[in-house]
């Protein structure tokens, strides 16, 4: 969609200016377009902060969905200008830019998750309380006081993303790690996160995944990313590996890394 079809949708929030309250009816979500903005719950009469959204993301989005009240409530916590985004508006924007629609779906998922990890809890709790019942369990023996743990520093990495300044450094560590940037929508936080050097907010919050795959280091976008993933200048197709070796140049979205192998 162009820019300007947004500008009829664009309000502006002065700081501590309230967006929508608890309870209240919604028809619409909003996305951050500049400044921050304060989720919130009151609970026995005090403001329990539940997360800040700043430029990219969005919230309200079940009242959209579902047609529900709200949840919680939301404020501006500077001066910020947010998109209001109706069914209508919603339904384009999903069919013009994915990931918007990808966020959504992996925040519905992680909550899914949550409910069935809570009722599995509950589950297990009453499981073991019947167990309790039904036989009392003997005492333990006492143990024997553990060794004292022996401190060792850790090796430098060999394997690192570099900041263009050399002293900024993102170990990587593991078979599959997602660069990208923490997400307060969703509670992810990827293995690499470039919130702190991405001064412009040019990387997505899932943006691409280094994995090692028979000993080879390789780079891929993830689907949905904007602003693009380049590798030695030259575009990555989303979905699709390219290898990796030391000394290669990786742009995500504004943000300049350099790959580094110590063999």
């Amino acid at each position: 969609m162009p820019p300007s079809v947004f500008k009829d949708y664009t309000l502006t929030y002065q700081v501590g200016e309230r967006i929508f309250s608890e309870g209240e009816k919604g028809a619409e979500f909003y996305i951050v377009q500049s400044g921050r903005v304060e989720i919130f719950k009151s609970i026995d009469g005090q403001r329990k902060p539940l997360a800040q959204m700043e430029k990219g993301d969005f919230f309200g989005e079940l009242s959209v969905l579902l047609g529900t009240a709200r949840a919680d409530s939301a404020e501006a916590l500077e001066k910020s200008e947010l998109l209001v985004i109706n069914s209508t508006l919603f339904d384009q924007m999903i069919r013009s830019n994915i990931e918007i629609a990808v966020r959504i779906l992996r925040k519905l998922s992680l909550r899914l998750q949550e409910a069935t990890e809570k009722l599995q809890g509950v589950l297990g709790a009453t499981g073991d309380t019947a167990r309790r019942k039904a036989a009392a369990p003997k005492p333990a023996p006492a143990a024997a006081a553990p060794a004292p743990a022996m401190t060792q520093a850790l090796p430098p990495a060999k394997t690192y993303l570099e900041g263009e300044d050399p002293a900024v450094q993102f170990p990587l560590a593991g078979q599959a790690l997602t660069i990208g940037r923490f997400d307060p929508v969703t509670g992810l936080k990827p293995e690499v996160d470039l919130s702190a050097v991405d001064i412009n907010r040019s990387v997505s919050r899932r943006h691409a995944k280094v994995q090692l795959v028979n000993g080879v280091y390789q780079i891929s976008e993830e689907v949905g990313a904007l602003n693009g993933t380049l590798l030695n200048n030259r575009r990555l197709v989303p979905g699709k590996s390219a290898p990796l070796k030391d000394g290669d140049i990786i742009h995500c979205g504004m943000v300049r890394l350099t790959f580094r192998h110590k063999t």
